[in-house]
């Protein structure tokens, strides 16, 4: 999941310089700062630095990085506001992730796979209709639900912009890209076979289309215990799992056709290296002997967490005999 942030002191020294946009939208400090992991737990694979919103920026929707996190200043909640967003090509307009995935594959040549990334449509309509998000999105489904055709069009003008932004990045060498969508855990099940599934499908199809197997694909809705049957109509070909459910059930739910990944709780982080070694453990011996099986945390490392405890986790799995 997420690498590098505000665990890493050497990332907390580079923000008392930078900006957070100036490091995603600067491709020397994005590749240094997307380095920073590697140099630190020589891990398998590089995520690039960058933000799932940025995109929507170019789009025309004005959007701050404050210390509460981003916030749209002109939230997307009727026709007029919609009209204001235009397309992008992703190659002239996101040309700084671009050139920054160029490069750490330049740097790596080989040695490590860098995995690219976007926002799912209907978490990206999540930050643009509420504006800042908290603990939900209640705002969006409310307009869901009183205007799903306006809804809808938003989603499907989302779907093309993350389509060709991960197109592009597989083009500029990204060995897979994974697709977040965050807050479609928040959907009932018909909810996100109506308002995320297709444009899940949609995505992945056209990727497959124009990229064949050169470039994997990854899917992570986060609270998704729930969704399982319809993330594994998708089209991706990994699943990556919270850590409220148990991997190997999702393995007898969906059978051998997906890699799976997950799925450490990020707080377990906070115990000794000890124990985190023990959990770490666990999950890999619950799924020995599955090769289809990436170990992953469950969702994004959290700040604070010690360094200690991400090593020992690292050192683990290294040293695990599957």
């Amino acid at each position: 999941m997420r690498q590098a942030g505000r665990y890493m002191k050497e990332y907390r020294d580079l923000k008392e310089k930078y900006t957070f946009k100036e490091m995603c939208e600067t491709p020397e400090l994005a590749v240094e700062v997307s380095l920073l992991p590697h140099q630190l737990l020589d891990i398998d694979a590089l995520i690039v630095f960058n933000d799932i919103l940025i995109p929507l920026e170019r789009m025309g929707a004005p959007l701050t990085y404050a210390d509460g996190g981003p916030r749209f200043l002109e939230p997307v909640r009727d026709q007029a506001a919609f009209e204001k967003l235009h397309d992008i090509d992703p190659r002239t307009d996101s040309s700084s992730i671009l050139n920054t995935i160029s490069e750490l594959v330049r740097l790596m040549d080989g040695e490590k796979a860098v995995l690219g990334f976007a926002g799912a449509p209907f978490t990206l309509a999540s930050y643009l209709v509420e504006g800042k998000l908290g603990q939900g999105v209640e705002t969006l489904k409310k307009v869901m639900f009183e205007n799903p055709k306006f809804i809808h069009q938003l989603l499907e003008s989302l779907t093309r912009m993350t389509t060709d932004y991960l197109s592009a990045q597989a083009e500029a060498g990204a060995s897979a890209v994974q697709l977040f969508d965050t807050w479609a855990g928040h959907l009932a099940p018909a909810e996100y076979e109506e308002f995320a599934l297709p444009y899940h499908q949609e995505i992945f199809k056209a990727l497959k289309e124009k990229h064949g197997d050169t470039t994997g694909t990854i899917l992570y809705v986060r609270d998704s215990a729930h969704l399982i049957s319809q993330m594994s109509r998708s089209g991706a070909d990994t699943l990556s799992i919270e850590w409220r459910t148990s991997i190997r059930q999702v393995r007898q739910q969906v059978g051998d056709q997906f890699s799976l990944q997950g799925n450490l709780d990020p707080t377990a982080l906070f115990a000794s290296p000890a124990e985190v070694a023990q959990r770490t453990q666990q999950i890999l011996e619950e799924n020995r002997g599955d090769p289809g099986y990436i170990f992953n945390l469950g969702h994004g490392i959290l700040p604070k967490t010690p360094v200690e405890s991400v090593r020992a986790l690292v050192d683990t799995v290294k040293n695990f005999s599957p």
